[in-house]
């Protein structure tokens, strides 16, 4: 539904770069390029990086949805953590970010990472029982939504949102709630989750206070586990956490799996 902020909060939530300045070949990662087309004719661009280890299966395949700002390319050393732990990872770009085409809006990214999905089903090898979301910030929201259609083996969210208003309080204090559409209510939506959801967050976050994980946490059904990361913001927790960030995610897919 058309809200009259739209435009403005869209200024404000999608801050796209289409320049890749860089591949997962910096990092010496093994990277297939691939494209889907959306139910709306849009075309969604992204990477496919295999997991590392040579000769046997992988433990599992991730689903990447990135933030608000940037695209694929700024988050290499993230998915040569997963791959290296043996994940296959399929990141992609929202429309309007990289090589993706159209502009971004709230229900286009909802179908965007739809055809993410496709694209990662249809890699030879791939097990539909074995696929993890992953969704940092913005694209907790975009993989909230996504697992209550289609529900994964399990879902990470990673410093993300209740939802865009919520989000806007923090971010802009200055904008009147009312004026925010609910964009990404992913407070509502994850009551309704048939995943085993893992929520990661730092407890500096700058952006989004801890309260966002708390209540989100809250909500969702069992199982579930919240991860607070001490002294981590909102971009650097990953760096904060040094290994257990990956741990978590291991031993949290290693029981979905089960």
């Amino acid at each position: 539904m058309w809200h009259p902020a739209r435009p403005i909060l869209h200024s404000l939530t999608y801050l796209p770069g289409r320049t890749i300045a860089q591949d997962p070949s910096v990092l010496g990662l093994e990277f297939h390029a691939v494209t889907s087309r959306t139910e709306d004719g849009e075309t969604v661009s992204g990477w496919f990086l295999p997991a590392s280890r040579t000769g046997r299966n992988p433990v599992g395949h991730i689903l990447f949805a990135h933030g608000n700002a940037g695209n694929i390319g700024d988050r290499i050393p993230v998915y040569a953590l997963l791959v290296a732990a043996g994940f296959d990872v399929l990141a992609f770009d929202y429309r309007g970010y990289g090589r993706s085409t159209g502009r971004p809006t709230e229900a286009g990214t909802y179908l965007d990472s739809r055809a993410a999905l496709r694209a990662l089903r249809e890699r030879p090898g791939v097990d539909p029982n074995r696929i993890v979301y992953l969704g940092k910030s913005l694209g907790g929201g975009v993989m909230v939504e996504l697992a209550r259609a289609v529900p994964p083996a399990a879902l990470v969210l990673m410093s993300t949102f209740t939802g865009l208003r919520d989000a806007a309080r923090s971010i802009y204090p200055y904008l009147p709630s009312p004026l925010v559409p609910d964009a990404y209510p992913s407070l509502r939506r994850i009551r309704d989750l048939r995943a085993p959801v893992l929520i990661m967050h730092g407890d500096r976050d700058e952006l989004l206070p801890l309260r966002h994980a708390e209540r989100l946490y809250a909500a969702a059904p069992e199982p579930k586990r919240l991860a607070i990361f001490p002294g981590a913001g909102h971009n650097d927790l990953i760096v904060t956490a040094a290994e257990r960030w990956l741990d978590l995610i291991q031993e949290w897919t290693a029981r979905a799996f089960t």
